[in-house]
């Protein structure tokens, strides 16, 4: 099977890229860090067709990926999540692709009542990045009575490799603890469901099993149900110095 992922420089993206290729499967790229034929922008419709054609599937990935960078730039947020988006459902309408799979964001939720947020928690997002997910969300679901199967993953927190942004809160503290220094934590009791990238991808995989087998599942919300606050990540972390 011949696969598009889009966002295949990232975290997820290159894991998900090796799994798939792992499992036999022909991998395109789209990324604007991606080399020769893999580079390219999902705010640019050239750029996504081109990957598009010949694909059987799409695993959209590519995004303003953090909250902060959102907030800092709405305008390239909204740009890449929801033109991107659009761009990518475009292009399948029109070409071989037989299925989409989009990622979302635990984002989607903003603050749940309670947690780990269900599926079916109301989605009321907080900020920009949020937001532009939860309309990215609709768009995917709504392709399907244009005859595109879709499914929806919301991602929560992943972590699990060196070649992640040193100043994301995993790794972070993981470095710091490694080299001896004091852990700064702002926020002790903030709470997070920290996701191994490899329960990521393992779930994604599974994903694109459902979509091949003809089936359109509802959003599924990837996570471990585990909560963790900021203090007992730190605590974590500290032991292993």
């Amino acid at each position: 099977m011949r696969i598009l992922v889009t966002g295949s420089e990232g975290l997820v993206g290159s894991a998900l890229t090796a799994a798939l290729r792992d499992l036999q499967h022909q991998v395109v790229g789209l990324d604007l860090l991606g080399d020769g034929h893999d580079r390219g922008d999902v705010r640019r419709a050239d750029d996504v067709a081109r990957a598009v054609h010949g694909c059987d599937g799409v695993v959209h990935l590519a995004a303003i990926s953090r909250v902060v960078w959102g907030e800092r730039d709405p305008d390239a947020c909204v740009a890449t999540n929801l033109g991107g988006t659009r761009n990518v459902l475009a292009a399948c309408l029109e070409a071989s692709p037989r299925w989409v799979l989009f990622a979302s964001s635990r984002e989607v939720y903003g603050q749940p009542a309670a947690l780990p947020a269900s599926e079916d928690a109301p989605r009321h997002p907080v900020n920009v990045y949020g937001r532009s997910k939860v309309q990215g969300e609709d768009l995917v679901v709504g392709a399907r009575e244009h005859g595109l199967a879709t499914a929806v993953v919301r991602l929560s927190n992943v972590y699990g490799t060196t070649d992640d942004h040193q100043d994301r809160v995993v790794p972070a503290f993981a470095r710091g603890a490694a080299e001896g220094r004091e852990l700064r934590v702002d926020g002790r009791g903030h709470t997070f469901d920290f996701t191994h990238l490899d329960d990521t991808v393992d779930g994604l995989v599974r994903m694109i099993g459902l979509l091949e087998d003809g089936e359109a599942p509802p959003p599924v919300h990837v996570l471990t149900g585990r909560p963790t606050t900021l203090g007992e990540l730190a605590e974590l972390a500290v032991p292993w110095v």
